[in-house]
């Protein structure tokens, strides 16, 4: 199935998935957002991939509700639908709704356009020019976006694909979420695409944003959202009466995905309409404050720690801190330590940089605190800080979620040393 089975577990259970891996070549299953213990976490080298034909069972507790998915983290497995959404509750918090919809946004091109290898073969040569807007690429090829995006400061991405799916269907069949007139309905977006940031809204409503990447936020309305790989938002919508678009905009790419709300009689637009609210009041992350219980305490810190996000679409010699990995050297913390996190693009793209085990709270311009995240977008030629607390031990991946960024040597790790 695509998105795979939803797995739903409450705060403080064990989960035990056992992966039978039945694909020619070896795998792993990441564990997105979930600060679970070292050897779970389903990435090199702290923990092993999982052999061809062979089973392995990731057994970890759940410390935190929130909304997160799972995805492999080899190679380029994950932009070939290898994914599924994990829903942590807290039994304790108030419902406050009353219903609920799981929104996994994709790119596809898998099967239909060309291979993530031949993809990946084609950016290494040097097939992608930028800024040429008036060139769009062909479906399922790397090459110049069909139009830039300012949300994301310029060039949208490598890769224009063959279709865009919201919960893994095209925009021509899409999935209907059924409700009532007047329910309440928390909608939580993840987006597994690999290389394409989303603005999703659903037509003649208004989303109220309560969480990013699972932690509650003060809530706050907006009219749409951005979303870059890897990230999630829950919002409240209020169902109104009749049958809505959801849309999710391929950010400057000139393409969408959506599903429908149906709550009574009526007739959807086409299936390429964009509703107004794409363009009203976007939610980006500097637009959100963490609750005081989500929060992660003062802005001071013990150490900073210096993520420079470097490389070319040229060149395609993505890395962080002027080399990529395993070359550079990792980041070092001590149990305990509050860090910093400095993050600096200067590159002409902007990158969702995501880290493992941890999450870390935006430090705004005006130096107060934000939203709590593990993956945050860096825009070309900006900076963002964050704070991190050091308590979880290992040896934790850095990397931006872009999949063909991310194989081509932008990833870092933050060790734990004594």
């Amino acid at each position: 199935t695509l998105p795979g089975p939803l797995i739903r577990a409450n705060v403080g259970d064990e989960l035990a998935v056992t992966v039978a891996n039945r694909l020619d070549h070896p795998t792993s299953v990441h564990w997105h957002g979930i600060a679970l213990r070292n050897d779970m976490d389903g990435a090199t080298p702290a923990s092993a991939n999982i052999a061809a034909g062979t089973d392995f069972t990731y057994r970890f507790s759940l410390p935190h509700p929130g909304t997160y998915w799972a995805h492999p983290h080899t190679g380029l497995d994950a932009d070939t639908g290898l994914y599924f959404p994990v829903i942590v509750d807290d039994p304790a918090e108030p419902g406050n709704y009353d219903a609920e919809w799981i929104v996994v946004l994709d790119d596809w091109t898998d099967g239909i356009g060309k291979s993530p290898q031949q993809i990946y073969d084609d950016l290494r040569g040097g097939h992608h020019m930028p800024s040429m807007d008036t060139m769009p690429g062909m479906p399922g090829m790397p090459g110049m976006p069909a139009a830039s995006s300012a949300l994301l400061g310029g060039d949208a991405g490598d890769v224009t694909y063959p279709h865009y799916l919201v919960n893994g269907r095209i925009p021509a069949a899409p999935t209907v979420f059924d409700a009532k007139p007047g329910q309440r309905i928390r909608i939580r977006f993840i987006n597994a695409g690999s290389d394409t940031a989303f603005r999703v809204a659903l037509a003649g409503h208004a989303m109220t944003v309560t969480h990013t990447d699972g932690y509650a936020v003060v809530p706050t309305e907006v009219d749409a959202l951005l979303l870059g790989m890897g990230e999630r938002y829950d919002v409240i919508v209020t169902a109104g009466d009749g049958v809505f678009p959801l849309v999710a905009l391929a950010e400057g790419k000139n393409a969408l995905g959506r599903a429908l709300l149906s709550t009574g009689a009526g007739t959807p637009p086409g299936a390429d309409f964009q509703p107004p609210e794409l363009n009203g009041r976007v939610g980006t992350v500097d637009m959100f404050t963490a609750t005081p219980a989500a929060g992660l305490g003062p802005a001071n810190s013990d150490v900073d720690l210096a993520i420079d996000l470097t490389g070319s679409m040229m060149q395609y010699d993505w890395g962080i801190n002027g080399k990529p990995y395993p070359d550079n050297p990792p980041l070092t913390i001590k149990q305990g330590q509050r860090a910093t996190l400095r993050f600096t693009n200067s590159t002409a793209m902007w990158h969702p940089v995501h880290v493992h085990g941890h999450t870390f709270q935006m430090i705004k311009p005006d130096g107060s605190l934000g939203a709590r995240k593990d993956t945050v977008i860096v825009l070309p030629q900006q900076k963002v800080s964050a704070v991190l607390v050091a308590d979880n031990p290992g040896d934790w991946m850095i990397h931006c979620h872009n999949t063909y960024h991310q194989d081509a040597g932008m990833m870092t790790s933050l060790n734990y040393t004594t």
